[in-house]
């Protein structure tokens, strides 16, 4: 076979295509991220604080912080939205303080989840329903 100038661009702009096409991922579920996040450690509650507001009339920038003294890890879900993993954020052993204030996304009214893996291993986590109003109506 003789490789042209002509079939080495196609194949070659062939491959560009495909590594720079998204790929079809599916989201991981709030159970899948659940036991991921907590490594087989039993889920509790206490020690960690959420606040949320009740409603929020704007679902694009909604105010969520967390605070969980001790932590080594907190990850956020919104359990609603396509994808439910909202990020997850990690203290060393030099940080001030371990909490997290952030804005996020939510596509309806929906949980959020708020879990939080301890220094001693033991994970805790907090939920709050936000009401996303559309157009601002706040009712």
């Amino acid at each position: 076979m003789q490789l042209s100038r002509r079939n080495a661009m196609a194949i070659g702009l062939g491959g560009v295509a495909l590594a720079v096409l998204p790929r079809q991922v599916r989201a991981a579920t709030v159970e899948e991220l659940t036991a991921a996040f907590a490594g087989g450690a039993a889920v509790g509650t206490g020690g960690l604080t959420l606040t949320a507001p009740e409603i929020a009339e704007n679902g694009n920038t909604v105010p969520i912080s967390v605070s969980a003294p001790g932590a080594a890890a907190i990850m956020l879900i919104a359990t609603g939205n396509p994808t439910p993993a909202v990020g997850t954020f990690n203290f060393g052993p030099a940080a001030g303080s371990q909490a997290v204030s952030t804005r996020i996304r939510l596509a309806k009214t929906q949980d959020v989840i708020a879990m939080a893996k301890m220094a001693d291993g033991s994970v805790v986590q907090a939920q709050a329903t936000v009401k996303v109003t559309i157009g601002g109506c706040g009712g």
